[in-house]
């Protein structure tokens, strides 16, 4: 089988969607992920889309507002010249290469530098730690690190746990021991690779943000990846041409989902703000301004982004699309009542391409995740594994039709054991409980470490904090079970807030009245805190720090400054 069969198979099954992109019924009936043996996405796909292709690939803009604007040709011929210039230094298929970097030019194309000769990347966020980074070192047996002069420091020392000597290569000036990125300006523009790339290879593996645990390594092939965002082009809705931001950092995979692979399968832009801190007002602007047709953010930023008047900027938006965390719906309706357009939810993870969205053009169910997307089969499991309307999200390892989803990672690089635990009984489990209704939408409940008994009752922490967020006074919020002597647990919200709200017994009180009468009996938050919410460096909230640190309460617990009892306000 040839390079150019494998590429008319991915490039069929990509049109498919495209063709199909707001009948999601058709899509899912019709999609079958391709087969392919030999693909490796930079050469094949993206190389051949850039060939006489003058449009803009990647799009940066400076927080002091200079431009940088980099054309499909471009990209390729740079990334080929970077190719050949890693390989020059040594640099071989398999060996592991750690990249961290920011939003800047060279991050795109070592990425396809890396595809194009068979390096493996480990994608790091430049807001590691010096432990962090020597466990990546380690874990990751890493062959070669990639960063910025002011991150070089970081790296001294770390040979040791290495298994060998780590080639040091810094992209913006010379550093005393670093190899200069300039150099490969000087590379061939032509790379022809040593030997066909098999689907099978690893490309990538991404250290989880560990919001419950130690960070997991998780292992993507040339295919689960490259191929596996299929899922995520059609989720998000793109379309050549399309002027796509994700409001993502890199290091985590979120960026490779929305920074790289969907908006290039697609032959859409790149477009990236890099802001030094975040504006509202400004972003609003840019968005105006660049005419930006794709707009993907976390949770944080759409909560910041209805603080202003949006309908005041008139944006060319045509889909937003919410990930990393559930979307609350009263930021859904904001936005809607503002700009007519919904965003859009979906769900997928580190170890997986999007598994669940709404895509557009279907029916929205406030608060619900949507359906499972083409090429997933999603079965919810009970405790006993076995099928259910509420339960663990899982996806079907062998379904008859579909097959093993590509886009699910080969497994965890490190640990055998947590592979077998989480593909266990045919299904890869991932952790996430959900509900699906009649109509086969699902709606998020939370994190299984997350959710909890509460008088025998069970609470869904996303649930309470849908309506904590409804609060004009309420920044973000986390609820956690709070140890109680007759009840065993109580439901307690760990509330940061907006400004010009004080974090007294006022506000607090307005806060609970306002839970009460949107909430069952059982369900209502006895216990309130004001707080910064402690965060992973990837941003999501740490609840397993929370309950921690109410499970190390004394009993009877006695209320702290910033905190408020329910029981305490209603009674004075």
């Amino acid at each position: 089988m040839t390079a150019a069969t494998d590429l008319s198979k991915y490039r069929a099954a990509r049109d498919f969607l495209l063709q199909h992109r707001t009948d999601q019924d058709a899509a899912c009936a019709g999609f079958r992920w391709p087969k392919l043996e030999h693909f490796n996405w930079a050469l094949d796909h993206f190389d051949d889309l850039a060939r006489d292709n003058h449009a803009t690939a990647l799009w940066i803009v400076g927080d002091d507002g200079s431009e940088t604007k980099i054309g499909f040709a471009q990209m390729a011929e740079r990334s080929a010249r970077v190719a050949n210039w890693l390989e020059s230094l040594g640099l071989q298929r398999g060996d592991r290469v750690l990249l961290m970097l920011g939003n800047e030019v060279p991050l795109w194309e070592l990425m396809l530098a890396c595809i194009k000769i068979g390096a493996v990347m480990i994608p790091a966020t430049q807001l590691l730690s010096r432990d962090d980074l020597v466990d990546r070192v380690e874990r990751g047996r890493v062959r070669a690190v990639v960063t910025t002069s002011i991150h070089a420091a970081k790296f001294d020392g770390l040979d040791g746990h290495a298994p060998g000597p780590v080639l040091r290569i810094v992209v913006d000036r010379p550093a005393p021991g670093w190899t200069d990125y300039a150099g490969a300006a000087a590379a061939s523009p032509i790379y022809t690779p040593k030997c066909p790339t098999r689907t099978d290879e690893p490309l990538l593996l991404y250290f989880t943000s560990g919001t419950t645990s130690k960070p997991k390594l998780v292992a993507h092939t040339h295919a689960s990846y490259p191929v596996g965002h299929l899922s995520t082009m059609y989720w998000i809705g793109l379309q050549p041409g399309d002027v796509h931001w994700n409001i993502s950092s890199p290091g985590w995979a979120k960026h490779a989902w929305s920074c790289f692979f969907a908006p290039w399968i697609a032959g859409a832009t790149i477009f990236i703000f890099n802001y030094g801190r975040f504006d509202a007002k400004r972003v609003l602007d840019v968005l105006v301004d660049k005419a930006v047709t794709t707009l993907c953010a976390p949770p944080t930023v759409w909560r910041m982004l209805i603080q202003e008047q949006l309908g005041d900027w008139p944006v060319r938006l045509r889909e937003l699309i919410s990930a990393g965390e559930p979307l609350n719906p009263e930021v859904i309706e904001q936005v809607r009542a503002a700009w007519g357009l919904t965003i859009r939810d979906g769900f997928g993870q580190t170890e997986t391409s999007a598994q669940v969205g709404n895509p557009p053009g279907q029916k929205i169910k406030f608060g619900s995740m949507g359906r499972p997307l083409p090429g997933y089969q999603v079965v919810l499991l009970d405790p006993d594994d076995r099928p259910a309307d509420e339960g663990e999200i899982s996806l079907v390892l062998a379904d008859p039709d579909l097959g093993r989803p590509i886009g699910l990672m080969v497994g965890y690089a490190d640990s055998p054991e947590k592979t077998a635990e989480v593909m266990r009984a045919g299904h890869y489990h991932t952790g996430d409980v959900a509900q699906r209704d009649a109509e086969g939408y699902i709606t998020y409940v939370g994190r299984a470490d997350d959710v909890f008994k509460a008088s025998d009752y069970r609470i869904s922490p996303f649930e309470l904090e849908s309506v904590l967020i409804e609060h004009p006074a309420v920044a973000e919020a986390a609820v956690v079970p709070s140890p109680d002597a007759l009840k065993l647990a109580v439901p307690k919200a760990f509330v940061s807030l907006t400004a010009g709200h004080a974090p007294d017994e006022a506000t607090a009180r307005s806060i609970l009245a306002f839970c009460r009468d949107r909430l069952a009996a059982y369900k209502r938050i006895r216990r309130l805190e004001f707080t910064e919410l402690p965060k992973t460096i990837s941003g999501k909230i740490r609840r397993v720090e929370l309950r921690r640190q109410e499970d190390a309460r004394a009993m009877p617990p006695q209320r702290g400054a910033a905190e408020f009892f329910d029981d305490e306000l209603r009674g004075g």
